[in-house]
This record gives structure tokens, C-alpha cells and sequence, in this order.
């Protein structure tokens, strides 16, 4: 063949006198696999050849011919390959690593280029993997990445590159794309097929896939920005609901850049001493008395002013910032609680929001339990709140920790109530004490409505489970003389009272 023919060649150049060893690689084909005496087997051969000469009087010599050794270097080229491929893949799932796929990136954004077609680079992360990794140990996460891996190369055409970048992000290059539609189609795909449970050692596992999606050459036109830009819009998949894909557009990254700058500000947020707790009176609707505190964070930021929650909490939790307001934020309150005891004010609950990060974390009550205790209180008085939604990302998990907190005298309120996954199914299984009807429908209550019937209904059902009901949102006279009517327990709102400092608060709890 022509490796053997260039070989022949290369060691015939003995002839012209060079005396010097030359080594060639082959690969040669054995009609006999030795090791199972079956078909054929491919061997790597290293040739070293010289030439045999025969001196002459004149000091030259006569060409007698060549002579070499050839030695089995197979074991040699399959460690070579090894390392090579180990280079440039990723071990645990087999596919391309963060260097290759750049390289591939580079090349066809060369090719698009030149030929004056459009490319797709697609940043993938999946929904709740480190829930998974914490539930269920790093030896089913690897496995769901395996799994995981083969389920998206199902849906990718011939001639797309996937790869696993770092933990579980992947990124996907989708050359020769003629409109935004084709990476549409291709990102509807891959979340459809994830519909479908995994099952890892035992266990069934959900698991979805947010997307960003960025265009060449509208989007950046170099490796770089494409994979900046597609990492950008995945977030904002991510933001609005997860389990779905987003493209890259410019006013995407003018609002992602002050996100960016609220991070960095958050980050100095706790040691600046700019949080604050304001706490908002839940009251008693027959006796009119203070019945409870729900505890608020509030950010004084020195340039912005006052930050709403809203615009700081979603960007906490998805940065990871969520567990140390959330400690500060717990630890706080429970401080505020051992002072109010401490000056003999009446008896109320304190009630603290707890977000999906953490509760999901797996040292969560441990950890909310030492902050009790070193604030020298025990669960009496303290109320969870919690949103439906919350609980719905990890039900089993949330009601074992739940109840290890009502072990402890903790109470727990369903916080939004309404807004979510209502069912009487998880109601019966946690130990619920309150349910909180959401200010969405408290907002147009007049009697009769669509509103009124749904919050009658709300509260009729907590009366047979025995639960409390508090209605949030309340602003005015007419609303609070029908949640009355049909025996809501307690409301809260502007109706009585804002938000208040800590300090006011207290005033609000004094005898008058």
C-alpha cells in the first residue's frame, strides 16, 4: 500500500552513501490475530535500517544492501493515543473537552467565514444537578452526566460537536445553520427528550436543561464572545423558569451587566453592614392584636438607595449568595426574638422566608438549629415560610427536614398559598400550621367574585385540615370585612402597617 511503498522508498535512500540509521513507522496487518488466532490484526512496527558496505581503496565503499530491526510498538502508539485522546476529552463521559471544542469552534467559524454562512453555539446547563449530587452521592451525579451525555447525541445532526466544558455545562456547535430556526429545532429536541426520566442505579431521576443560544456572526465572531454571549443567554433561561432555551440579544447584556454589578455590590453587601431587617405585623382580624412578624430584608445601598427584594434575592440564590443572607438573615431575626422575650412584649410568632437553595442544602437544619441555640432560643415562636413551589422541587427531602424543625417547636407556614402546585395530597403529609393566601387574590376582593370564591375556598379547606389562615396584601376596610365573614384568622398589609424598622416594630408590640 502507500505507506509500505513510501517506506520502501525512504529506505532505499541508503544507496546514496548516508550510512546512517533511519527509522520508519509502519502499521502492519497480520492475516492472524496471535492473541485469538481470528481474523486479522493491525500491529505498529517501528523499522530502524542501515546500509551494508563494502570499503573500497579509495576510501569509499560499494553498497551491499540494507539490513534493520523491526520492533513491535503497538503497546507505545495505543499510550500515545491514550494521552492524546485524555487530552482532548473529557474522561467520564467521552466527549470533547473545552480544548477541542474550541479548536472546532475555530475552524468552522474560519470556514463560515469564507464561505459566508451563518453558525449556532448553544451553552447548556443542567436544571438541579447539585440537588442530585447532595441526594444522592457524586457517584449517581457521574452517572446522570453519562447518561445525560448519550441522551443529547441523540438529538444533535452529523457534523455537531458536543461538549462537556467543566461539571454540568456543555456546549454544542451547530455549523452550516441557514436561519435561527434550525437552532430552534435543535434546542426543542434536546428539551423534549429530556421529558423522560433517567434511571441511575436505582433511582429515577428528573433532570432539564436550560439553554443559550448565540449566532454567528450577529452574536460575535470569535470563539471567545460566541461562548461568553450563549453563556449569557443561558442564564436567562434559567431566569425565567429553567428547563428552556433563550438566543443572545444585545439589551440581554446591557441587563446582565447591572446584574453583574449587583453580584459584585452584594458581595460587600454583608461585611458593609447595608443589610437591614424591617419586619411587617400579621394581626389578629377579631381581637385586632399583633398575632406574629413576618421578618423582610432590606438592602441600603449606598449609591442605588433603597434595593427591593425582588431585584436581589433571585440574583443571590443563583450566584450562591443565598446562604449567607440567609444565615444573616436568620440570625438576625432570631437575635430580634430573644430581645423582644427579653422585654417581656407579648408572646407573637417571628416568621423568617426560606428560599429553594436552602432548603435544598443538605446540612440546612443543622444549621438553622445552631443558630437557635446560639442565640440562646428555642423553635417556640419561630414560623417557616415557605412556597409551594419551593416544595415542589423536592417534596420527599422537604418533609423529612421540615418535620425535624417541628420537632423542635418550629412552625411552618405555606407562604403565596394559591399561586402554585395547591394540592391536599402534600398538605396532609407536612406538617403545615398556617397557610398564607396570596395578596393576588386579596387585590380586587369584592364580594361576589372569582377572587372572593377562591379565597372562601381557601379558607374553608384550611379549617378542615385545622390549619390557620393568614391573608396577605390586605389594604382596605372592604377586604378585611369580607376575609372577616368568612373566618380568616389573621391578615397583613398596608391596611395596618408597612414594613417597619426593628425599632418600630417594637413600638408597635408595646402596650399602648
Amino acid at each position: 500500500d502507500e505507506e509500505l511503498d513510501n517506506a520502501r522508498y525512504r529506505l532505499n535512500e541508503r544507496r546514496t552513501g548516508d550510512r546512517s540509521t533511519r527509522n520508519v513507522d509502519l502499521l502492519l496487518k497480520r492475516k492472524e490475530d496471535l492473541l485469538t488466532g481470528n481474523g486479522e490484526a493491525t500491529v505498529a512496527v517501528e523499522v530502524s535500517a542501515a546500509g551494508m558496505y563494502r570499503p573500497l581503496p579509495d576510501g569509499s565503499g560499494e553498497f551491499l544492501g540494507t539490513y534493520g530491526v523491526a520492533r513491535d510498538i503497538s503497546a507505545r502508539k495505543q499510550a500515545e493515543a491514550t494521552i492524546t485522546f485524555q487530552a482532548y476529552h473529557d474522561l467520564l463521559t467521552g466527549l470533547p473537552n473545552r480544548t477541542l471544542f474550541n479548536d472546532r469552534l475555530g475552524q468552522a467559524i474560519t470556514q463560515a467565514r469564507r464561505q459566508k454562512q451563518a453558525l449556532a453555539v448553544l451553552f447548556l446547563d443542567m436544571d438541579r444537578f447539585k440537588v442530585v449530587n447532595d441526594t444522592h452521592g457524586h457517584l449517581v451525579g457521574d452517572g446522570l452526566l453519562q447518561n445525560m451525555a448519550q441522551r443529547l447525541r441523540g438529538s444533535l445532526r452529523e457534523g455537531d460537536t458536543l461538549a462537556r466544558i467543566g461539571g454540568d455545562e456543555f456546549t454544542l456547535l451547530l455549523p452550516n445553520i441557514h436561519t435561527r430556526h434550525n437552532a430552534t429545532l435543535i434546542a426543542e429536541k434536546i428539551i423534549a427528550s429530556l421529558k423522560h426520566p433517567f434511571h441511575v442505579d436505582g433511582h429515577e431521576i428528573y433532570s432539564g436543561m436550560s439553554i443559550g443560544i448565540a449566532i454567528y456572526p450577529e452574536d460575535g465572531d470569535n470563539q471567545q464572545t460566541l461562548i461568553k454571549h450563549a453563556d449569557l443567554a443561558m442564564y436567562h433561561a434559567k431566569d425565567h423558569g429553567r428547563n428552556d432555551f433563550r438566543f443572545f440579544t444585545h439589551d440581554l447584556q446591557h441587563s446582565l451587566t447591572g446584574r453583574l454589578a449587583v453580584e459584585n455590590d452584594m458581595r460587600h453587601a454583608l461585611t458593609r453592614g447595608e443589610f437591614e431587617m424591617y419586619y411587617q405585623p400579621q394581626v389578629d382580624i377579631q381581637s385586632q392584636r399583633i398575632r406574629g412578624m413576618e421578618a423582610l430584608i432590606r438592602w441600603h445601598h449606598p449609591e442605588r438607595g433603597m434595593v427591593p427584594p425582588n431585584d436581589f434575592i433571585p440574583i443571590a440564590e443563583e450566584c450562591g449568595l443565598i446562604a449567607p443572607i440567609s444565615e444573616w438573615v436568620l440570625d438576625t431575626a432570631c437575635k430580634q426574638a430573644k430581645a423582644w422575650r427579653a422585654a417581656n412584649l407579648p408572646a407573637i410568632s417571628l416568621g423568617v422566608n426560606l428560599s429553594a437553595r436552602q432548603i435544598e442544602h443538605p446540612h440546612f437544619v443543622d444549621k438553622f438549629i445552631h443558630s437557635l441555640k446560639e442565640n440562646g432560643i428555642d423553635g417556640q415562636g419561630i414560623e417557616i415560610e415557605i412556597t409551594e413551589s419551593t416544595l415542589m422541587r423536592d417534596m420527599e427531602g422537604a418533609i423529612e427536614k421540615l418535620r425535624r424543625l417541628a420537632d423542635q417547636g418550629v412552625e411552618i407556614s405555606i407562604d403565596d398559598f394559591g399561586t402554585g402546585y395547591s394540592s391536599l395530597s402534600y398538605l396532609k403529609k407536612l406538617p403545615v400550621h398556617t397557610l398564607k393566601i396570596d395578596r393576588s387574590f386579596i387585590h380586587d376582593l369584592v364580594a361576589p367574585s372569582n377572587g372572593s370564591t377562591i379565597v372562601a375556598g381557601i379558607t374553608a379547606m384550611a379549617k378542615g385540615l385545622h390549619l390557620s389562615v393568614v391573608a396577605e396584601g390586605v389594604e382596605t376596610s372592604v377586604q378585611l370585612d369580607y376575609l372577616e365573614s368568612i373566618g380568616c384568622d389573621s391578615y397583613q398589609g398596608y391596611l395596618f402597617s408597612r414594613p417597619v424598622t426593628a425599632r418600630d416594630a417594637t413600638g408597635l408590640l408595646q402596650p399602648h
